[in-house]
């Protein structure tokens, strides 16, 4: 699972990286979008530590943080939306990608705890 998370974590990261530069070029919207950016790319930042983690509770620590970021990525998808610079499609869309990779990081989080007891 760890494998495909990371490889979502990095789709994820492209597609905020084009959305930063939509909002940025065609919305003219610079603070928001900007969290997004910071807190999108860094979920798969952290996964990528988390591959090479010194213990199993730096494993856990990692994959929390990400998915931390993870939450943070979705309230500022969700204000972008509710502030009109997200059409309804555009917010559904990503913010599904966005759920899917939380899902993930419950799970891998969760089970890691509960084997390492």
């Amino acid at each position: 699972m760890e494998n495909t998370v990371l490889q979502k974590s990095m789709d994820f990261a492209v597609r905020i990286v084009r959305l930063y530069q939509y909002l940025c070029n065609e919305k003219r919207e610079f603070v928001m979008s900007k969290q997004l950016l910071r807190s999108g790319t860094s979920i798969g930042a952290n996964l990528r530590e988390a591959k090479y983690a010194q213990s199993t509770n730096d494993f856990i620590s990692k994959n929390s943080i990400a998915l931390k970021e993870t939450s943070e990525t979705e309230y500022w998808l969700e204000l972008l939306y509710k502030t009109d610079f997200l059409t309804d499609k555009e917010y559904h869309d990503i913010n599904s990608d966005c759920s899917e990779i939380a899902k993930m990081l419950t799970a891998i989080v969760k089970t890691t705890k509960e084997n390492n007891c």
